[in-house]
């Protein structure tokens, strides 16, 4: 009977100093969905860290090359397209969707625009173009920060994602 007591007191306080360490390693760890930009946002104040790499790096884009077509000059208060954005990516990674099933990705991005530049106001934005634009969601990515912009989410088909006709709006000149 004494033994039987013994283990399970040996059982209880593993089970005790075990579970706040579990819970501690759970919060804390990186995960992937810290990637996502949702959570980038939450979880960075500033997309970009001081090696210059940015939250991306730690979704399944990773460090992807991106062309991105854009006038040669701007006038100041100026509503401009920055015509097509394509980024490469495997089409074979999948994600596991709301239904359970392997599904093509959500993919989205975090651009970052020089100073003085931001997103058209819905006012400036003519209904031929947004209707152009279609569903496509984009935000800044801080209110304070109207420079840098979280593009998507986009379940994506093609070998290339593309963000067509992004309003940017040049509120300043800058030298």
């Amino acid at each position: 009977m004494q033994t039987r007591n013994t283990f399970s007191w040996i059982k209880e306080q593993i089970t005790r100093s075990i579970s706040p360490s579990l819970m501690i390693y759970i919060i804390t760890r990186t995960s992937i969905s810290n990637a996502y930009l949702i959570f980038a946002q939450q979880g960075y104040e500033n997309p970009r860290e001081a090696t210059g790499r940015i939250v991306c790096a730690n979704c399944h884009l990773a460090n992807k090359p991106v062309d991105i077509e854009v006038p040669q000059a701007v006038l100041p208060h100026t509503v401009f397209e920055a015509v097509v954005v394509r980024i490469p990516y495997d089409t074979q990674l999948k994600q596991v969707l709301a239904n359970g099933k392997k599904g093509g990705l959500n993919v989205g991005a975090v651009l970052i625009l020089p100073e003085g530049f931001e997103l058209a106001p819905p006012d400036r934005i003519s209904p031929e173009i947004k209707e152009k634009m279609g569903n496509l969601s984009f935000q800044s990515y801080r209110p304070n920060q109207k420079n840098i912009l979280v593009i998507g989410p986009v379940i994506v088909k093609s070998p290339f994602l593309f963000f067509p006709r992004i309003l940017l709006l040049r509120k300043t000149y800058t030298s």
